[in-house]
């Protein structure tokens, strides 16, 4: 019996995971326990996905309602399946900057403890799996707001002929930056996933990841760009711009495409704590006012739009990543999905959904 435990199970990149290697035969052991409603209330509660994955996998499925921070229960988790886990994906998070300020503890707990406690529950009772790690583009603060920037009519675009004028690689400094309280507390995971891969030559990747989006996620105005801007659109919900004049870039991939980026890394694992951007690169990316103008011609209807002057602390102006370095070391791996072929995706699979509520 080969075990793949994931955290955040119920959430959009947990529950991609969980069917991804369902399908690949594999046992799936899910940690969640709905901490994305605490954070973002009703509208952003993952039980649904949870009730839908228990009644469509069966006994291939078994969820654990636990707390990443309660290191006696993860324990016991792991406990319970031992070297029969040979796969950890750890996507449970508190996911937001904003949030984040409003309770600090609480944020580092989650993000930092709780992936220092799994790091020694694998380390303790599956030492020869791979972990997976969702980290986040924010590790880099607002660092990329120094590149050199040009206005163009929708969007902000770095100088041609840059460093990163292919997007943003591994190799840009974590340092002397304004990370957010969320950036922080991600870096801290980041580095602790880094750390047991080389100070103990276990198999660990950290994935410092752009936006990550699918119709299944429960996108609110905190966190889940893209899902949250399609429904604002299909629901005639009023959608706030926060600075930049609505033209910051984000690279933007689809769950199911990072599915298949973690199964080639667990295929072909490395030790020694690997670090990869992950985001959909040249290929897919989006200002907002680019988005807005997709999401009006899908949804056949123009948008309820408002500005506000204050961006959000910490945010980026242009985010793009070089996937260069995964692609050398994983070359099969490719991209399936743009910008345009998810946000049809998202509104097509979601309208009925959102008309009703």
């Amino acid at each position: 019996m080969s075990v793949a435990l994931i955290t955040g199970s119920s959430g959009l990149i947990g529950s991609e995971c969980v069917e991804y290697f369902a399908a690949l035969g594999m046992d799936i052991a899910g940690i969640d326990n709905d901490m994305r409603k605490t954070f973002f209330g009703e509208e952003g509660s993952t039980e649904w996905n949870r009730k839908r994955l228990e009644a469509g996998l069966g006994h291939k499925f078994i969820h654990h309602t636990a707390d990443i921070r309660d290191e006696a229960e993860i324990d016991r988790i792991f406990g319970t399946y031992g070297n029969n886990i040979s796969l950890i994906i750890h996507t449970a998070a508190q996911p937001s900057h904003d949030w984040a300020a409003k309770d600090p503890q609480l944020d580092f707990g989650v993000n930092a403890v709780g992936t220092l406690n799994l790091l020694e529950a694998m380390r303790k009772h599956c030492p020869e799996a791979v972990f997976i790690f969702t980290s986040t583009n924010k590790v880099y603060g607002d660092t990329p707001n120094r590149l050199p920037l040009t206005e163009l009519p929708q969007r902000w675009e770095i100088e041609p002929g840059h460093l990163y004028a292919e997007g943003i690689s591994e190799t840009m400094s974590v340092d002397q930056t304004m990370h957010s309280l969320f950036g922080a507390s991600k870096l801290a995971a980041d580095l602790l996933v880094q750390e047991y891969g080389r100070y103990f030559q276990m198999k660990t990747a950290c994935f410092r990841c752009g936006v990550l989006t699918g119709f299944r996620q429960a996108g609110v105005e905190l966190h889940g760009f893209i899902n949250y801007l399609v429904k604002c659109a299909a629901t005639g919900k009023p959608y706030t711009i926060f600075g930049y004049k609505g033209k910051q870039v984000r690279d933007v991939i689809h769950s199911a495409d990072i599915a298949a980026v973690f199964h080639a890394f667990f295929a072909q694992p490395r030790r020694g704590g690997e670090v990869y951007n992950l985001g959909g690169g040249r290929d897919s990316n989006v200002s907002i006012l680019e988005a807005i103008e997709l999401a009006e011609k899908i949804a056949g209807r123009p948008m309820k739009v408002t500005y506000s002057e204050s961006n959000r602390q910490g945010d980026h102006i242009w985010y793009v990543s070089d996937l260069g370095k995964f692609k050398s070391h994983y070359p099969g791996w490719k991209m399936k999905r743009s910008v345009a072929d998810i946000m049809e995706e998202i509104h097509d699979q979601n309208k009925d959904h959102w008309q009703e509520s």
